[in-house]
């Protein structure tokens, strides 16, 4: 998947590790020029400007990215960023910072998907709010593995099958199962899949699109990992 953060400061240079590391695209917009060394340096495309102009924005290929997160420090500016990332059909991520505030931008932002705040979340947060959907980030694990936990939709294509049914790929795992309104357990072969029924798997980055495609379908746009 692609993500256009503004902003590569201590949040957002933070959370394009977190979605990097995960195998995911990311481009930066920064318009500090300390900030965008540091960016670079780490391997990091960015673009160098005002996140907050539409016309910087653009300049990341926001038709072809799944997601826009205004994470500066800024709040006008994120504001600003997301409504440009929903004007182009992307599911958008507003950092605040101060609690107060929170109210007033979730009545008055319809636009804006999600509103974090960074100073109460880890970077595996701020990750998840970027990814949104049916799945969500629990723990990197090493390098290359990672718990999810995945939610059965409408669309799910395993939606009804039991769990003796479900076959993930090798180096997947199914470690634990939760019925929707139950206790996270662990599964049995006589388990059914139903609407909002929760699966955790420990997976290889590598493998996660081909568990995203047996668990949520390929309709899913906002996914965890490597997808």
């Amino acid at each position: 998947m692609r993500f256009v953060i503004i902003g590569a400061g201590r949040v957002g240079l933070r959370t394009a590790r977190a979605l990097a590391d995960s195998g995911h695209e990311v481009v930066l917009i920064e318009g500090d020029p300390d900030a965008v060394e540091r960016a670079r340096n780490e391997g990091f495309e960015v673009i160098e400007g005002d996140g907050s102009l539409e016309a910087t924005i653009e300049k990341a290929g926001l038709d072809d990215a799944d997601a826009v997160g205004g994470l500066t420090g800024d709040l006008n500016d994120n504001f600003a960023a997301c409504m440009v990332g929903n004007k182009h059909g992307c599911r958008t991520v507003m950092r605040i910072d101060e609690d107060y505030r929170e109210d007033i931008y979730r009545k008055y932002a319809d636009e804006v998907d999600e509103v974090v705040y960074p100073e109460r979340l880890g970077a595996i947060a701020a990750k998840n709010a970027m990814l949104g959907g049916n799945i969500r980030a629990i723990a990197d694990v090493a390098q290359n593995l990672q718990l999810v936990e995945f939610t059965i939709s409408e669309a799910s294509p395993m939606k009804g099958y039991s769990i003796s049914e479900l076959e993930l790929p090798g180096e997947t795992r199914l470690l634990a199962f939760g019925k929707r309104e139950g206790a996270i357990r662990l599964p049995t072969a006589d388990d059914t899949l139903d609407l909002g029924d929760r699966l955790i798997i420990l997976a290889d980055f590598d493998k996660l699109g081909d568990v995203r495609s047996i668990v949520v379908g390929d309709s899913e746009r906002a996914v965890a990992g490597g997808i």
